[in-house]
């Protein structure tokens, strides 16, 4: 994909998320900006919050308008599932990370992940 944008997911399909959603972060590989950190691609989570439609960063980097706009979400992982036995942590804790509709999918039981 060098030296084009990645749009992610778009169009119909992205009809909105809530709180207690269960979401996988896609696990693509991009070498353009963006700002998905790569620990949590391909990582399930939970929406813990809504934050609103904002300009596109990854198309402002290039001096696109940002338009559309993208639906912006918190979303919650646990450590360990981001992490494994490296983490040393407390069983239970979390991180909070903001992340881009277009890079998140549903989970549901019949999507099989």
């Amino acid at each position: 994909m060098r030296g084009k944008l990645w749009s992610g997911r778009g169009g119909a399909e992205l009809g909105g998320f809530r709180p207690g959603d269960v979401v996988k972060v896609l696990p693509t590989k991009v070498h353009t900006h963006h700002r998905t950190p790569g620990y949590v691609k391909g990582k399930i989570g939970r929406i813990a919050a809504r934050s609103g439609r904002f300009y596109d960063p990854e198309t402002r980097a290039y001096g696109g308008s940002g338009l559309p706009k993208r639906e912006l979400y918190l979303v919650e992982f646990d450590m360990k599932s981001l992490w494994g036995n490296q983490y040393r942590g407390r069983e239970g804790d979390t991180v909070l990370i903001d992340l881009y509709e277009n890079w998140l999918e549903p989970v549901t039981a019949s999507s099989g992940n």
